[in-house]
């Protein structure tokens, strides 16, 4: 009984520490930029703020600065490690064919649901490169710091408690149930297509002991998603109105090639990081 509850807080700490990194620096964002909308959206003084303070956060959680005694502990938790040019590549290219696969996931499930399309704010009237730098630095917040709190903390804290398949299904879990966007969506879609993702990160993460390589993946996607995917799922036509037509069912043959293309790419990192291993 007392190394289940012990079992059950590793999880709780772990779920604790890595929503704490990933959303505190997401909600200082979230006010900061809100500000400069409102008060003088013509500088984007809020860009200028935030990204110092987002290169602070990630030397304080890789071990940096006091106190001492943690820093190789906040190092090895943050888990960004160099990897070799081999298999970052290999784990990018699994990454990608992953993130596609993903793309029509959504495309799918917003054809079975209907999902808002507004995940922007509204920024109409503000001077494009206003819009320009707010969008790009949003789009490295968010996964930075995820990147830092659930595949590198939250992960690490539950490698060393749980055997690694159960330390990435937990982690993908606890990813999932997180705010994530579009905002207002129905819950089965958010919960399966974040777990997906988490789980995309999190083999990313353990096989190649870095987060490094499924930080750029994730930029890409947020960027992906949030200027081609999203924008758009208010317009596709439901199934249930119109019927499974063709781009129905080319979604759906699409996402699972991409699957099994994403499973092949895992595949030959996993036989590259055991190499690497050894």
């Amino acid at each position: 009984m007392r190394s289940l509850a012990s079992r059950i807080l590793v999880i709780i700490w772990a779920a604790f520490v890595g929503f704490f990194i990933a959303l505190a620096g997401q909600g200082l964002w979230t006010l900061l930029v809100s500000i400069n909308l409102v008060t003088n959206p013509t500088i984007p003084w809020s860009v200028a703020v935030m990204a110092p303070l987002l290169l602070l956060m990630w030397l304080y959680l890789d071990g940096r600065w006091w106190p001492h005694s943690t820093s190789e502990a906040r190092h090895r938790d943050l888990r960004a490690n160099s990897v070799s040019r081999q298999v970052f590549g290999w784990s990018f290219l699994a990454g990608m064919l992953s993130t596609t696969a993903l793309v029509w996931y959504w495309i799918v499930i917003t054809r079975l649901v209907r999902i808002p399309g507004n995940v922007l704010p509204n920024m109409s009237g503000v001077p494009l490169p206003t819009i320009v730098l707010a969008v790009g630095m949003g789009s490295l917040i968010s996964p930075v710091l995820e990147q830092a709190g659930f595949w590198g903390y939250c992960q690490v804290i539950l490698e060393r408690r749980y055997v690694p398949v159960a330390a990435i299904l937990i982690t993908s879990i606890i990813y999932s149930v997180g705010p994530h966007p579009p905002t207002g969506n129905v819950l089965w879609p958010r919960l399966v297509f974040y777990f997906l993702t988490g789980l995309t990160f999190s083999v990313m993460s353990y096989l190649t002991n870095s987060n490094l390589p499924g930080l750029l993946v994730h930029i890409l996607g947020i960027f992906i998603f949030f200027t081609l995917v999203w924008p758009g799922d208010s317009t596709r036509r439901l199934v249930s109105a119109s019927g499974a037509d063709s781009g129905f069912w080319i979604a759906a043959a699409l996402a699972v090639i991409f699957t099994a293309l994403a499973v092949l790419a895992f595949s030959r990192l996993g036989r590259l990081a055991k190499r690497a291993e050894g």
